[in-house]
């Protein structure tokens, strides 16, 4: 038996702040790029980071442009989804992003005069800590 396996998971820092929007029938869908560093410096000794786009739904993608900020640090455990659509010249493109199952917040933050841990935060959007596998 052979078992197919499509799971991403990363963390890193937002580039910029989370873009929330609404579908036709009202489902909020969220995206967002997250800057990750890679394992290895580059021949001059310096990092580099992939930037990858995240797409989450429902009512993750509301907490998502609730909480999170540009340069937050968070977690994204999901699956890579590649899909084509064609460009107002009929060009046919590909896009490749991460389409979140689970976000985690990793930064503490105040919101709303209070001081919310990351706890309370990580477990409205899904899994916890632990749940990372490294």
């Amino acid at each position: 038996m052979v078992i197919l396996l499509n799971r991403a998971i990363l963390i890193g820092r937002l580039t910029k702040d989370v873009d929330l929007r609404y579908t036709p029938n009202g489902t909020a869908v969220a995206s967002f790029t997250l800057a990750v560093d890679r394992f290895r410096k580059n021949a001059d000794g310096e990092k580099e980071a992939d930037f990858i786009p995240i797409v989450v739904w429902q009512k993750q993608a509301e907490n998502c442009a609730e909480y999170l900020r540009k340069g937050s640090l968070a977690a994204v455990d999901g699956r890579i989804q590649v899909r084509s659509y064609t460009d107002k010249r009929g060009d046919k493109r590909y896009a490749t992003e991460v389409v979140a199952e689970a976000v985690r917040f990793l930064d503490s933050r105040k919101t709303e005069g209070r001081q919310s841990n990351n706890q309370e935060i990580g477990q409205e959007v899904g899994f916890s800590a632990e749940d990372i596998p490294f």
